[in-house]
């Protein structure tokens, strides 16, 4: 590893200038990536029926293909944007393979709950090339599908009730053959007579059959109370194996201890740094008493969008007036703001942001104590520093860019990038004196902390060495949350759609783009602003990939993960 770091130090030594360029965007493989894009989004539209054979067979064929017909291209004579390109798609399509086949496993544990697969997929073959169907035949197929839909919930029965994962599965599946023979029956019905007067009324029993079927099917699972800690919260461990396997597909080339290394070390400097900022507020040692009076410096209930136009104005005058990244007068302009309903509020108890800034703040319909912990854990000082990484320099502009540069890359979405470049930027202005009092600085210093928490409490959560409880009393202990706020960030991260990665990737990302800046920024290689735009520019993808563009680093076909950003 030695002999590789100071190879690619007398590399990058030689290529000022290359990382200094502004994005051409003029990649090889442009029309690859888009070819690749809309040939998964056009198979999709045609082989709707998702839990099936013919679903993963297509996919897997699909994969197979273009990993194999990557080998032909001639990746040597491609410029780095090519090359880089190229290694995204490869990894990407390695990445689909992996999780097509963890679902066709699952697909086949729930198999048996879908016995009627082959007599629908068989109509649904016909009903794709135009087949006239006979009406009585298909009658009485209907009638006969009816009475397997009908008498399959004995059968279930007798069968161990599933998990809360598979019964999902099993629902779905369930649904998607209930959508395929509705669209053949509308597709023929009222424009095929001999059809529409046989099938009618055996399409509507069988309707009603598959509705029934798949009400059942949403109680016939079990509650493993034993995994219940007392949170109600129930999520899906995915283990440490598949942590790994995960992390290298989003070219991080760390294990999950050494990550929560990185963030107990960050950690460490947070507490610090809270130490400081509460001597100044005459808190002692006692920053979570600080913290505490911090939150209670917030707006009354309807002035908080007016707190969001401000800051999100302040933000925009700093980094216009330090010449830190262009800011299109367009991308000022088009944001939104929106409230949060109260709701939604139970799984996000901050701001969300992009297009639309949403606002969390108290509503008519909450108790007095969930009023209060909104309005506390949404003070003027924690909105200080979300409002810019909701808006601008973050996911606004981040999405108002990606519209505009580079679009073939938005397959390579990665919260890596979208989260770690939001947080970077908290981390940017906090070393360039953002704040402008110890209750700001508390402000930031509670979310890079929060931050540093996620990491250790859903890689914990994913290892199965915490229980959703104990990451909840770690967030309430260790970060000083609200436990209103603790339980629905939990509930969020683990029952909320996001993926395992999702909340390590705020920190992790924003480590990687800080370790970039010391390298490219910092030793003079990039101006400041150059590297900001060059990065937006660019398109979404993992942060080491972005490394490897702007350093002009040499790749392989077989490009793996190897960069060591956190120490």
């Amino acid at each position: 590893m030695k002999r590789i770091l100071i190879f690619f130090t007398i590399a990058q030594a030689g290529l000022v200038a290359q990382a200094q360029q502004k994005v051409t965007g003029l990649s090889e493989m442009r029309d690859a990536l888009a070819q690749y894009q809309s040939d998964k989004i056009g198979l999709a539209r045609k082989y709707q029926v998702k839990e099936s054979d013919e679903y993963y067979n297509r996919y897997t064929l699909l994969f197979n293909d273009w990993l194999k017909n990557l080998k032909d291209y001639p990746f040597e004579k491609f410029s780095q944007d090519g090359k880089v390109d190229y290694v995204l798609l490869r990894t990407e399509i390695e990445k689909d393979t992996h999780q097509l086949q963890q679902e066709k496993s699952e697909f086949e544990k729930i198999k048996s709950t879908i016995p009627y697969a082959e007599k629908v997929m068989t109509l649904v073959h016909q009903r794709r090339v135009g087949t006239q169907l006979d009406g009585q035949k298909t009658s009485k197929l209907f009638s006969e599908l009816k009475n397997d839909v009908q008498s399959l919930r004995k059968e279930i029965e007798k069968q161990p009730k599933l998990s809360e994962q598979f019964s999902k599965r099993a629902v779905a599946a369930a649904q998607d053959y209930q959508k395929a023979l509705n669209e053949l029956f509308f597709f023929y019905n009222d424009y095929d007579a001999q059809f529409s007067w046989w099938v009618s009324i055996a399409h509507k029993e069988l309707d009603s059959a598959f509705s029934r079927h798949i009400r059942f099917l949403k109680t016939w699972k079990t509650v493993d109370t034993s995994k219940d800690d007392g949170s109600g919260i129930f999520g899906n461990p995915i283990g440490r194996d598949e942590i790994i396997k995960s992390l290298g597909y989003e070219f991080i080339s760390y294990t999950p201890e050494q990550l929560i290394e990185v963030a107990n070390k960050e950690f460490a400097w947070c507490e610090k740094e809270m130490l400081k900022a509460s001597q100044a507020m005459g808190f002692a040692q006692d920053w979570k008493a600080a913290l505490e009076k911090v939150k209670t410096d917030y707006v009354e209930p309807g002035k908080q969008p007016e707190l969001v136009q401000f800051l999100a104005t302040e933000a925009v005058e700093y980094l216009e007036k330090n010449d830190l990244v262009t800011v299109p007068e367009i991308a000022k302009e088009d944001w939104r703001m929106r409230m949060l309903s109260a709701q939604r509020q139970k799984f996000a108890p901050f701001f969300l942001g992009g297009e639309d800034i949403l606002i969390a703040f108290p509503t008519s319909t909450m108790s007095f104590e969930d009023r209060m912990m909104s309005m506390r854990g949404n003070n003027k000082h924690f909105a200080r520093a979300t409002v810019f990484h909701e808006l601008i320099p973050g996911h606004h502009l981040q999405g108002f860019m990606n519209d505009r540069y580079n679009t073939q890359r938005q397959m390579f979405y990665t919260p890596f990038w979208m989260e770690g470049w939001a947080l970077y930027w908290e981390m940017i202005l906090w070393d360039k004196g953002f704040p402008k009092s110890p209750e700001n600085k508390v402000g930031m210093l509670f979310w890079r902390m929060h931050r540093c928490a996620r990491i250790i409490f859903s890689l914990n959560y994913h290892m199965s060495k915490w229980t959703p409880q104990q990451c909840i009393d770690f967030l309430v202990d260790k970060v000083g949350h609200e436990r209103a706020n603790a339980e629905a960030e939990v509930r969020r991260s683990f029952t909320g759609g996001y993926g395992p990665l999702y909340q390590l990737a705020y920190m992790i990302g924003a480590k990687e783009f800080y370790a970039l800046r010391q390298e490219l920024v910092a030793t003079g290689k990039m101006k400041e602003k150059d590297f900001h735009d060059t990065i937006l520019q660019s398109g979404p993808m993992p942060v080491e990939m972005v490394r490897a563009l702007l350093t002009n680093q040499n790749l392989t076909r077989d490009f793996k993960t190897w960069w060591k950003f956190g120490y």
